[in-house]
């Protein structure tokens, strides 16, 4: 019974954490002892491993301080926490271990105190890690993901189905606003990472991959000066021989906005974009609307596009008055709207499929 009540506790204490901690909350000890907060970190692309020197995965270490040098000038880190839970292959001290690895590796990124990754004595940042990101599994396609899966499958049939940390070198990847995007195995090739940590350290593709569409907001207006710059980045998309065939109507008037209230996801702020009647250009239109979202992220904004409610802008009666204001040129059709606010909710990316693309050499 004490045992059951003991273990409670723990679950408990996990899902505690797990639920309401941010990684910046979290602290963890330096190679000389110091406790250091997470929150140093904050703005940073992280890339958290768990380390052994004497593992077959040891020479990532190379592969590693490789990345390190590459990035980070560009706000890149390395956490990296050695770990004797596996095969007692990270022995000595933190000193030591340090030792070996500039010796070996010439390693510059920080390297911290020795931890347990799993179980009773598991490190606080660790359960955090492993609640946001579960074991996806190794790729049995690959001579080493299968070596490693028969392995651990012969201790325990069921070994997948838990988040566990598996082995050494496991690492996380965490955006600069602290949220663990992707777990990777040992076996991933760093290559695979460095693709996904582009995305992220690099301002650009971090503003794009951040980017979703945001179906609540804030009831707070947006600042005129930043419409202006969402529109700004609009008109400056590609267009056919720049001719720039649209016409952009952004609606801030809130009597306007309450007459089509519910049709516009409840946002302050609308977009409306318009393109010849004939079709030809909405690509550029698109073009156009794709520059203005992203503008919007970049400036703390959210955005959804939508097609849904143009029937009702265009022909109810209800939306006259917002109709009439849009002043659309002869020859033209409203062809989307955005809608445009400050974001109340934080939705996770979904699935996009690789497979979609292929490369032709």
């Amino acid at each position: 019974m004490k045992r059951f009540i003991v273990s409670l506790m723990a679950m408990m204490g996990v899902l505690t954490l797990s639920a309401q901690s941010s990684i910046y909350d979290l602290k963890v000890k330096d190679d000389v002892g110091q406790e250091v907060s997470l929150s140093d970190y904050k703005g940073k692309v992280l890339l958290i491993v768990n380390t052994a020197t004497r593992c077959g995965f040891t020479p990532q270490y190379k592969e590693l301080e490789a990345l390190y040098e590459k990035y980070s000038k560009d706000g890149f880190e390395i956490l990296d926490f050695p770990c004797n839970q596996f095969g007692e292959q990270a022995p000595g001290t933190i000193q030591e271990i340090h030792q070996f690895c500039t010796a070996n590796f010439d390693i510059q990124f920080p390297q911290f105190d020795k931890i347990d990754v799993n179980g009773a004595n598991e490190h606080p940042l660790y359960t955090f890690l492993k609640a946001q990101k579960s074991f996806g599994g190794f790729d049995t396609n690959d001579q080493r993901g299968k070596f490693m899966d028969d392995m651990l499958r012969k201790r325990d049939a069921d070994y997948d189905k838990k988040s566990d940390i598996k082995w050494n070198f496991t690492k996380f990847l965490v955006s600069r606003d602290g949220r663990v995007l992707k777990r990777y195995e040992p076996t991933d090739k760093l290559s695979d990472i460095e693709a996904d940590m582009q995305m992220e350290v690099n301002p650009v593709l971090s503003n794009i991959m951040a980017r979703r569409s945001i179906r609540k907001y804030l009831d707070k207006p947006v600042e005129h000066a930043k419409l202006e710059a969402v529109a700004l980045a609009g008109i400056n998309a590609p267009s056919a021989m720049n001719r720039q065939n649209w016409a952009v109507r952004i609606i801030e008037d809130q009597k306007l906005m309450a007459d089509v209230k519910g049709q516009t996801r409840n946002a302050p702020s609308l977009i409306c974009v318009c393109a010849p009647a004939d079709g030809r250009f909405d690509l550029d239109a698109g073009l156009m609307g794709q520059n203005m979202m992203l503008a919007a992220q970049a400036l703390g904004l959210g955005t959804c596009i939508q097609t849904g409610p143009i029937r009702f802008l265009t022909t109810d009666e209800k939306a006259k008055a917002f109709r009439d204001s849009l002043d659309i040129p002869e020859g033209y059709r409203l062809l989307y709207v955005i809608s445009i606010g400050y974001p109340d909710e934080q939705p996770d990316a979904k699935p996009r499929d690789a497979s979609k693309v292929k490369y032709i050499k």
